[in-house]
């Protein structure tokens, strides 16, 4: 897949993309259900096609595709949120929902690529941050994120209540 590291854009997602996206949202779940088989199905969709519509419509929610020569290997869901309020800075903030890469074109920098683009347009749009959560079932993600410089911000904890493990 050597091809895919020069002969490629990064584009906002249309609707022409809606299944190679879909696709790419299955692989996210199944990572997650075998992580999380309590919090997450084995199949189902994340968003409906109407659904991922809007949110490619959407100036505020800007979806990412990596598309190799008519190929979609990879997208970045973010949102720009605007934060304020009691005693927080009001800001502008990237938040990245997701990233996730096609098993086949992983190990191939597709991802960092996304990143770098999620990082000019957070620039271009005079973004304080970017943010994100990782699962801890993911530590392969994990380890991506902080390998592109991103360190903690803040840790969410959980107690799963009647959990015998």
């Amino acid at each position: 897949m050597d091809e895919i590291k020069t002969d490629y854009i990064i584009r906002r997602a249309c609707p022409g993309d809606l299944e190679a996206v879909g696709n790419l949202l299955r692989q996210v779940l199944r990572l997650h259900h075998e992580g999380r088989p309590d919090l997450f199905r084995p199949e189902g969709r994340k968003y409906t096609d109407e659904e991922l519509l809007d949110i490619f419509a959407d100036p505020r929610t800007p979806v990412f595709v990596y598309d190799a020569g008519g190929t979609v290997l990879g997208y970045a869901f973010c949102s720009l949120q605007r934060m304020s309020g009691g005693s927080l800075n009001p800001l502008l903030s990237l938040y990245v929902d997701d990233i996730c890469v096609d098993e086949k074109a992983r190990g191939h920098h597709v991802g960092t690529a996304l990143f770098e683009h999620v990082k000019a347009f957070a620039l271009e749009k005079g973004c304080y941050n970017i943010t994100l959560h990782v699962w801890e079932c993911n530590p392969v993600a994990r380890s991506f994120y902080e390998s592109l410089g991103m360190t903690p911000q803040f840790t969410s904890m959980e107690l799963v209540c009647g959990r015998d493990d």
